[in-house]
């Protein structure tokens, strides 16, 4: 088989792989692929093929790393921010990890801060990560 429709196979491939997943990596590495079909289509040598795919696989992929990160501020905070709970008692006061009633369940709970909390005292979600709350006494902003 031709390098240039091998090459322009396997770009197709990443690309409709892209498809089923949704990140711009893999349509960077199809598009590189097709830049390196080209380079094939011209009568490149094989180096020179594998080195048009990696620059533009490298331009690409750092293109897309770069956008991603200039929008990722963009993002909504979190639901749960900034909504009441209510203080249940300390599992470990040292390491301020404690259980909240939230939502009508009981959760774990990482306090924010040194003060003490006291029995059913409301607290403030401000993140959650995974199944354990960050909370505050005091209310966000």
């Amino acid at each position: 088989m031709a390098e240039d429709l091998t090459w322009a196979i396997v770009g197709l491939t990443l690309v409709i792989v892209e498809l089923l997943t949704g990140t711009f990596y893999l349509l960077v590495l199809g598009i590189a692929a097709f830049g390196a079909a080209l380079a094939a289509w011209f009568g490149q040598s094989f180096p020179v093929q594998v080195m048009v795919a990696g620059a533009i696989a490298g331009l690409g992929c750092y293109g897309a790393h770069v956008y991603r990160a200039k929008h990722a501020t963009q993002q909504m905070p979190p639901v749960d921010a900034g909504q009441p709970a209510s203080f249940e008692s300390w599992v470990d006061q040292g390491a301020r990890l404690a259980r909240v009633t939230y939502r009508g369940a009981s959760w774990e709970a990482l306090v924010d801060g040194e003060e003490t909390v006291a029995a059913e005292a409301v607290v403030y979600v401000l993140a959650t990560h995974g199944n354990t709350l960050k909370v505050t006494t005091h209310r966000p902003a």
